[in-house]
């Protein structure tokens, strides 16, 4: 096998555990958002109130409109489950990685937002409790998080490069490649 081959595979299997593992904090973000308080059962009830408790804690940031945060609250959990199952996929990485980067740097400017202003409220990222956001959650989150759906990003857009300057070879070259 040769070098490239080897970097090849090895990039492969990095993008590979680098979207489990970002589907994995998306897939427990929008769970625990949904999860209902302790002793409840799973019914549609809880969940209810489990959302509602969220969109108090989105509008303690103190950034949208009243009218939004509760669509908002509504939306986001489903959306970062969806989100986790399309990392997983695979199908339209780029698009899906490139949302998921987007939507922690959103996470990020929050959380920032709120602490620049000295709000002293709960991240709200897991489910609720917590301590108050401080400047550790987001040095944590721009330095873990970020960098890892920037990866996912970038090899997703180099995957599909490579695949398509493939697809794109003389049949001659395609057996060499």
């Amino acid at each position: 096998m040769s070098e490239r081959t080897s970097r090849e595979k090895t990039g492969r299997i990095l993008l590979i555990v680098g979207r489990i593992v970002l589907a994995v904090i998306f897939l427990a973000a929008g769970v625990s958002k949904l999860k209902p308080l302790a002793g409840m059962p799973w019914t549609v009830a809880s969940v209810k109130t489990s959302l509602a408790m969220f969109a108090m804690g989105v509008d303690s940031y103190q950034i949208l409109p009243a009218w939004t945060v509760s669509p908002l609250a509504h939306f986001l959990p489903f959306f970062e489950i969806v989100l986790a199952i399309w990392l997983l996929s695979g199908f339209a990485l780029r698009i899906s990685s490139l949302l998921s980067t987007l939507a922690i740097c959103v996470f990020i400017y929050a959380m920032f937002s709120a602490w620049h202003r000295g709000l002293s409220i709960n991240c709200g990222c897991f489910g609720q409790g917590g301590a108050p956001i401080g400047l550790w959650d987001m040095i944590r989150d721009a330095v873990i998080f970020l960098p890892l759906s920037l990866a996912v990003f970038i090899g997703s857009i180099l995957a599909h490069r490579k695949r398509r300057v493939a697809s794109s070879a003389p049949v001659g070259q395609q057996m060499i490649a």
